[in-house]
């Protein structure tokens, strides 16, 4: 068994947690706590993952994940 890492981006609104994979398109949950998402989206990697490998498609590897936020005026 292989791991990979990839990065995840966690998004909070009046509905709950929504997250998503850059790296993996199409490849997002949702969920109404913090733990809740982070377990659907673990899942759902992990389904697209096994696609790609069934599929014979190249699975993208990353070496760093930096995330940062800023502010903007306008």
């Amino acid at each position: 068994m292989k791991r990979y890492k990839f990065s995840v981006v966690i998004e909070k609104d009046a509905d709950g947690y929504f997250a998503f994979c850059p790296e993996l398109q199409g490849c997002y949950a949702q969920g109404e706590s913090y733990e809740e998402v982070m377990e659907n989206i673990k899942d759902a990697i992990r389904l697209h993952l096994e696609d790609r490998i069934e599929s014979k498609e190249t699975i993208p590897e990353i070496e760093s994940i930096s995330l940062t936020s800023l502010e903007v005026e306008v």
